[in-house]
């Protein structure tokens, strides 16, 4: 699909799922892994190595602190920024798990629209709905994906996360896992501190730095948070959540949303359905499909939204989705498909649309990081080259994936299961 993309906001990564609690409690974030943007100031850069440990981290920010101040941030800004801040060693355990433990997409989605977080949305909208309105207008964005970004992301601003900024990016920057990368995201944290827009003490966010109500990065902060108050200051962390559902909507109408348009409709596939078409290089139009077979759950062809892909998140024994344009704009925000779907779904959900009708394979498990770095060496070896070995399910993997099932007489949905794994085994 084509999108406008930002540069300086081109994910590098695929995200996994990260575990999240499952009782579908409103008051839990449910963002996968950090997003990975490059900073303005940074590069992201991955130099693996070992957990430095607390010392020589005092002496790391007396040498960051010299660089800081070549690169513009005050003397003053620096110091008030870094007083009391501390090595913290949860944040860089954090760091090292995140893709270890993974949920299933119908766990995730199970918890992402729940019934709880469904009406926790409808009352956010009837509370905020004026607010909401004026930003649709003003940014093109249907208010329903703001509204989903913002359940998910803090939980209509309840759980907007307790962690110093500045202390967790200084912690991860000195890390040097990704350590440029994270280093870019403090110097534009500092940026921030310089600009007025709030204060360290008040600059609290997740561990991994994302911030506010909609958890923007630094990076992204600087370029796309919207002063939607006309108060001077750009407050992603305020009670008042103005700002930051002003900043989710730039951010998506800057990546090219299209008002009006679904993110993508659960569709049922015939009976005989050419999997290898299930690709989200193969487009489209919503009637081409039909005319192989594919419609809505109601059994009527799809509204013409343009050029669309079919994906099936839980392969072939899972619900599928024809997914259009805007299902690209909401990766731009975060690329794990999970996250896309639960965004999606939220937002319908909270507008009046049905569940999801179709099941899921619900006996299958998510497979851990060794499963599935394991899965892309047996895929190599036998063959099917997913070009990467480093436990990320992305478009390559799927296609090896994919390409192994063709050989062996399965179904070839791409689907990552268990039950490929062992088959290679």
């Amino acid at each position: 699909m084509r999108t406008r993309i930002l540069s300086i906001f081109m994910s590098l990564w695929a995200a996994g799922v990260a575990a999240a609690p499952g009782d579908g409690a409103p008051e839990e974030s449910l963002r996968p892994s950090a997003r990975p943007f490059l900073s303005t100031q940074g590069s992201a850069t991955q130099v693996p190595q070992g957990v430095k440990g607390a010392a020589g981290f005092r002496d790391w920010i007396a040498e960051f602190r010299g660089r800081a101040l070549e690169k513009g941030i005050s003397a003053s800004t620096f110091d008030a920024a870094f007083r009391g801040v501390d090595y913290d060693p949860e944040v860089v355990k954090r760091d090292r798990n995140q893709n270890e433990f993974t949920k299933t997409l119908w766990v995730y989605l199970d918890s992402a629209a729940s019934e709880a977080r469904i009406a926790a949305g409808k009352k956010a909208l009837a509370k905020h709905r004026a607010l909401l309105d004026r930003i649709e207008a003003k940014y093109g964005v249907d208010k329903q994906a703001v509204l989903a970004i913002w359940g998910l992301e803090s939980a209509f601003g309840t759980y907007r996360g307790d962690d110093p900024v500045i202390q967790s990016l200084a912690t991860l920057a000195y890390d040097t896992r990704r350590g440029a990368f994270f280093e870019g995201q403090l110097l534009d944290a500092l940026t921030i501190l310089q600009n007025g827009d709030t204060v360290a003490a008040n600059m609290k966010g997740s561990w991994a730095g994302a911030m506010g109500h909609t958890q923007f990065m630094p990076s992204s902060f600087l370029a796309l948070a919207e002063d939607w108050n006309g108060d001077g200051r750009r407050d992603i962390w305020s009670d008042d959540p103005a700002d930051a559902l002003a900043s989710a909507a730039n951010y998506l109408s800057e990546n090219g949303w299209q008002k009006g348009m679904p993110w993508g409709v659960e569709v049922t596939l015939p009976e005989g359905f050419d999997y290898t078409l299930a690709d989200r290089e193969i487009e489209k139009t919503p009637s081409d499909w039909a005319a192989l077979g594919v419609t809505g759950t109601d059994g009527k062809p799809v509204a013409d939204h343009g050029p669309a892909s079919i994906l099936l998140p839980g392969g072939h024994l899972g619900a599928a989705f024809m997914i259009f344009e805007n299902f690209a704009v909401i990766e731009r925000y975060n690329s794990a498909d999970a996250y896309v779907i639960g965004v999606g779904h939220l937002g319908d959900r909270i507008m009046g649309g049905g569940p999801i009708r179709h099941g899921w394979p619900r006996e299958d498990r998510a497979l851990t990081l060794d499963e599935r770095m394991e899965l892309q060496t047996r895929l190599r070896e036998a063959g099917f080259d997913p070009e990467k070995i480093d436990g990320r399910i992305g478009p390559l993997t799927i296609n090896a994936v994919r390409g192994y099932q063709k050989s062996t007489g399965a179904v070839p949905d791409g689907y990552a299961s268990l039950r490929v794994l062992d088959a290679l085994r």
